[in-house]
This record gives structure tokens, sequence and C-alpha cells, in this order.
């Protein structure tokens, strides 16, 4: 059942006044004050106003719970303007606009077929009802959360390689040891024999003989002395 509440000639512009009702239409009447309350706009105590005697009409008129209650639909109207003058330069005067609107709440009982997500965490509510991010993450701007999930994205490599088992030095086998024997080259680089020790290349004589000399008796200039 709809029950309707109207309150005209508005001291606010009717602009101004459903950038406030668009805010709180399909919430339940408790969260749409609530709201309200703490939303810094002119418009926003009127819109209340109209949402309160809706809903007491609601409770006195057709006795509906309060609690069942939820905001179906706000109009906004312009209504008249009061026109008046403030003095300018040079003896001229210039036009003032009072501008006011209609203001007219529909409140129900009725479920909707899509329930609009909670914007205010009211007592009595389930946690899992609305938005599942957390409030500092809704608040968040967009170069914050994306530093954040690059900061995620990090953590998550960072664990990724400790997770990585390490391999042991002595289980990893060497470059050197992958280089394998071929058989027939070991006489190739054999190393060639080394000569006998006392024997010189080329002259084949004793080398103690060729150290010590010749004897005395064996120079011919020995006898004449």
């Amino acid at each position: 059942m709809r029950v309707v509440a109207t309150a005209k000639d508005v001291r606010i512009t009717s602009r101004k006044a459903r950038v406030v009702a668009n805010s709180v239409i399909g919430l339940p009447v408790a969260e749409a004050l609530t709201l309200l309350s703490f939303t810094p706009r002119h418009a926003a105590r009127e819109v209340a106003k109209v949402i309160r005697s809706a809903a007491a009409n609601a409770e006195n008129n057709y006795n509906l719970s309060a609690s069942s209650l939820r905001v179906a639909h706000i109009e906004i109207e312009q209504a008249g303007i009061m026109k008046r003058y403030i003095p300018k330069p040079r003896g001229m005067a210039g036009s003032l606009f009072k501008r006011t609107s209609h203001l007219r709440c529909y409140v129900t009982d009725e479920e909707p077929e899509k329930a609009r997500r909670s914007l205010v965490a009211m007592p009595g509510r389930s946690a899992t009802s609305g938005s599942t991010r957390s409030a500092a993450t809704r608040r968040r701007r967009p170069a914050q959360v994306r530093r954040a999930v690059e900061a995620a994205e990090a953590a998550a490599a960072a664990e990724a390689e400790a997770t990585v088992p390490a391999v042991d030095a002595e289980d990893a086998e060497p470059a050197d040891a992958a280089v394998t024997d071929i058989p027939g080259d070991e006489e190739e680089l054999a190393p060639a024999d080394e000569p006998e020790a006392g024997v010189v290349d080329g002259g084949g004589a004793d080398e103690t003989e060729l150290a010590a000399g010749p004897e005395p008796g064996d120079n011919p200039d020995d006898e004449e002395r």
C-alpha cells in the first residue's frame, strides 16, 4: 500500500532538491532519515520532513508498521517564483529570483522486486547484506585502489618465490662433470717420455764426463811442461 505526503511552496530550488531526493529512493524510512541527517545540503532537511510526514500518515491513518515502510518515490515540482530586485551600479537594479518547490513523497510497505543496496549500517541488520567491500575500500580513490592492487600482486609474487624449493649446491652437477672421456685419446694426450737422468739430447755423451772435462794425460801441452 502506498501512502503519500505533500509539502508545498518549500523555499528550495527543484534542481537542488532532486539531487538529495534521488539518493534515498528505495531505502527503508529509518535508513533514509539517517542518511539525510548526515547529508551536508540545505535540501536534506526539507526532504526529511516530507518523509517523516508520509511515514506518520501510514502509521496513524492506515495502521502500518513503521519498520516495514520504504521510500517508494519522491516527486519534486517547481512552484512559484518570488521576484525581487537588488541595487546595481549607475542606478540600475538587478533581478533576484527566489524559487520554491512542491515535494511529494510516497512510502509503501511492499517489498520491491529488486531491493536496493543498503547505504547505512543500521543496527539489527545482518552483516552479509549490502556491499561486500569494507567502508575503507569504498572510500578509496582510483589511484589508491591501483596502488593497493599493485602491492598485493607484488606480495603474492614474493610469496610464490619463497615457496619454490631451493636447489642444494651438492646436488647441482658442475659444468666440468658433464664432459665425458673419449676412448682412444689417452695415447695422444699422454706426455712425451722424459730423458733419463745424466743424458743430454744431441751429444749422446755422459753429462758427468762433460762437466769434469779432459783428463790431465790427454793434453799434449802437459807433457812438454
